[in-house]
């Protein structure tokens, strides 16, 4: 409970004069008729509150120094149909609040009281939210780990015949029995020729021997992310070929990550991700030309069309830390994430090639990159599909980044993982 009270006095400090700080809490939203999707707290209020039930709000009143949770007010029919609900002093003692009250008392709490401006507020928590405390890296270790666990036990079930969503229901199953009900994000579970498809959720296919299978799934934690991607063979050896082009990404994400310290841009980091599959594919015989040509024209974006890297937290894409970070992108490069590394951040590092036949056929872009890219030799690559490979990592104050992931990635590694 400390850690949220931590983080609730950090932000008080922070809009200081600004008048009641009030957190909405999430309220269940309708899939069909009567029945609602499972319910995930709003981000924001897990940061402060820990709080994962529905329906509840948070007052910050820094002049009187008090916090308030505010709860449902629940009957009878409510407890036949959904179960207990905390009481305010089970609550109060769950949360570690100074006082709780029923959410329908919320209205005579705040009337004619100044609250603070809803800009100002969305900047403080950003900008808190984006450096993780010691208390939010716990939550964090602990939902790599479990995802870490499951794309291990994927690796091993895997076999040609199989259907993807069955490979789905593995990595679920691990993580949901190791007490993680939620998911991070929808899994992708891409064999063959759909892992060019970046964000692909068919997951339907029937997997096949000689292709590869890349998996990007995470679980979460009280709302923490692990955003995790693997590629492996579907039968448990890599082609040369596969090899190959496994070796060009998985060269780029070690050599970004290594990178990755205090005071870096990521859009250079990005940068460098691109000189290094642009050099891999030109040994491939698949881009020529000079390397920096290669990045700047585009050429290099037609196999790897993606970031680099983003901000992970209590949402997969996490904020970016706010107005006092904001920066030009010092490079050429379309970059979506532009920030200076900090200590306590906590990125992803997801190099990827991809042979996407829309791109690869698109005769605007053929004409373009006549003279860089090899479209002949491409387009041998169609049935290819892709390969990713995604960590997570903490940027530290001194020497390399933590890496929170712990999943088979070299050659022989993954070969092995994929026997047992």
């Amino acid at each position: 409970m400390n850690h949220y009270r931590t983080l609730r006095a950090a932000l008080t400090r922070k809009l200081a004069g600004s008048g009641l700080i009030h957190i909405v809490g999430g309220t269940p939203q309708p899939r069909n008729r009567d029945v609602d999707y499972v319910f995930r707290q709003n981000s924001d209020f897990l940061y402060l509150t820990g709080v994962e039930d529905p329906g509840c709000h948070l007052v910050l009143d820094a002049e009187r120094s008090r916090e308030i949770l505010f709860v449902p007010r629940i009957d009878n029919h409510h407890r036949v149909w959904e179960g207990h609900v905390p009481s305010p002093t089970e609550a109060r003692a769950l949360f570690g609040v100074d006082r709780v009250m029923y959410a329908d008392e919320l209205k005579k709490v705040i009337s004619r009281r100044k609250i603070a401006p809803k800009a100002a507020l969305r900047d403080a928590l950003d900008d808190l939210r984006a450096c993780k405390t010691e208390g939010e890296l716990a939550l964090m270790r602990r939902a790599s780990a479990v995802s870490g666990a499951a794309h291990r036990t994927v690796m091993a079930a895997a076999r040609p015949g199989m259907r993807e969503y069955q490979l789905q229901a593995v990595f679920d199953a691990e993580c949901l029995k190791a007490g993680m009900k939620h998911l991070a994000y929808p899994s992708i579970v891409a064999s063959g020729a759909n892992a060019a498809i970046l964000h692909y959720r068919r997951n339907d296919a029937i997997l096949k021997s000689g292709d590869l299978l890349l998996i990007d799934a995470g679980s979460e934690l009280k709302g923490y992310a692990a955003d995790i991607t693997r590629t492996f063979p579907v039968n448990g050896r890599f082609t040369r070929r596969q090899r190959d082009v496994y070796q060009v990404v998985l060269a780029a994400q070690k050599s970004c990550i290594d990178a990755a310290r205090p005071g870096i841009v990521s859009a250079d980091l990005h940068v460098h991700s691109m000189r290094i599959i642009a050099e891999g594919l030109k040994s491939l015989g698949l881009l020529k030309g000079e390397t920096d040509g290669l990045v700047e024209n585009g050429a290099t974006r037609l196999f790897y069309p993606h970031g680099l890297t983003h901000m992970l937290g209590l949402d997969v894409h996490d904020t970016t830390g706010g107005k006092r970070r904001k920066m030009p992108n010092p490079t050429k490069i379309p970059v979506r994430f532009v920030a200076k590394l900090e200590p306590g951040f906590v990125i992803t590092m997801e190099p990827g090639v991809y042979f996407i036949e829309a791109l690869i056929k698109d005769p605007a872009l053929r004409r373009k990159h006549k003279t860089s890219v090899n479209f002949a030799k491409a387009e041998t690559f169609l049935d290819f599909g892709g390969i990713r490979i995604e960590d997570d990592v903490v940027v530290q104050a001194d020497g390399p980044p933590l890496n929170l992931t712990c999943v088979p990635k070299e050659v022989g590694d993954v070969e092995a993982a994929c026997a047992r």
